[in-house]
């Protein structure tokens, strides 16, 4: 698998753990993470000869480059500001380049340690101030500051549609939205929710639709 292919796995994988409800779900998911984490950076980033890896300790930074994609990062808040926190040694503050966008953020650390490094985050959950966010590098750790478009409390870094929020279309049939509702509520359910949606699947298509739905209260 090529880097670019291991960069678009990475980066639905890391979709998906935003919406992972269930501990073993979330579990598997980082597990599944390191280990694309770790063939990108085989493929991206393959040991360099002698006289290569001088040349790109000293080369300035150019189109085309190869990074590894930092998925694994920490991140806290406040009213106005949301913080994140990536835990990476020997990065310059003068070789990172960042992107601030209202609803998006793309950090990229060139020549550290012989290897350039990129944490995006192409959808975040509520829009931020470019002009006042800022990257602070430490010896341990860069710190990203995002400071937030309106005061408040997010729920999540990564935007999520609301998958459970039945359809309001007028001119659809009154009960497609519920039925969107219940398709999402199988996929995401276990046995025993899947058995009972399944029971008022067959149950609404015979005019049994109130007594089936009542299985989910």
């Amino acid at each position: 698998m090529s880097a670019e292919e291991l960069r678009l796995e990475l980066d639905e994988l890391r979709q998906l753990e935003g919406l992972a409800k269930r501990p073993r779900v979330q579990s598997l998911l980082a597990n599944e993470i390191r280990n694309v984490e770790a063939k990108l950076a085989k493929a991206a980033a393959p040991t360099p000869e002698p006289q290569a890896a001088v040349a790109a300790a000293t080369a300035p930074a150019r189109p085309g480059l190869n990074y590894v994609t930092l998925g694994s990062f920490s991140w806290d808040q406040d009213n106005d500001k949301i913080r994140i926190y990536i835990f990476l040694e020997g990065v310059e503050q003068e070789k990172v380049e960042t992107i601030f966008k209202p609803m998006s953020v793309d950090i990229k650390f060139h020549n550290v340690n012989g290897k350039n490094y990129r944490c995006a985050i192409p959808k975040l959950n509520k829009e931020i101030v470019p002009d006042k966010c800022k990257v602070v590098v430490k010896p341990t750790k860069v710190v990203v500051t995002l400071c937030k478009a309106s005061k408040g409390n997010w729920l999540d870094l990564y935007f999520k549609e609301d998958k459970f929020k039945p359809s309001m279309d007028k001119e659809k049939d009154p009960m497609s939205g519920i039925m969107d509702l219940m398709k999402n509520m199988y996929e995401e359910g276990d046995e025993d929710m899947k058995r009972t949606i399944a029971k008022a699947w067959t149950d609404a298509r015979s005019g049994k639709t109130t007594d089936s739905l009542s299985g989910l209260r």
